[in-house]
């Protein structure tokens, strides 16, 4: 999202992501990648059950279906340097327009899907 961020500013949107780390992690991730956007920690979960975002079990994690897309995304320079607290969790991403209408959601499948980002961005003109 990173790469966005502008557009997504030029939307009139604001992007806030919330990890699976301490507080010390996600310090160290937005230094170290240069986020400007805030990071939340969501250290006990609570924020992933209210969302009903959910786990996945170490087979599903670590499928040889994710291979590919995880030897793509460290080509491009992107690595994990510390494993969260919660490895498993999965990530959901939601467009909330004002009065707290979800105007878009799309939960992760496994580690290596992401919502699309022309899908989100249609998402907020959509919430202007």
């Amino acid at each position: 999202m990173r790469e966005h961020y502008v557009e997504i500013k030029a939307a009139g949107a604001d992007i806030v992501a919330i990890g699976t780390g301490d507080a010390r992690y996600a310090e160290a991730f937005v230094r170290d990648t240069d986020i400007p956007f805030p990071v939340l920690v969501d250290d006990n979960a609570e924020a992933a059950a209210a969302a009903s975002v959910r786990t996945v079990d170490w087979f599903t994690l670590l499928h040889p279906r994710t291979w590919r897309a995880t030897r793509e995304t460290s080509r491009r320079g992107y690595h994990v340097k510390r494993a969260g607290k919660r490895v498993r969790q999965l990530g959901a991403t939601f467009v909330v327009a004002p009065g707290d209408v979800v105007r878009y959601e799309h939960f992760d499948a496994d580690s290596t899907d992401h919502a699309p980002v022309a899908d989100i961005l249609a998402a907020l003109t959509v919430s202007r």
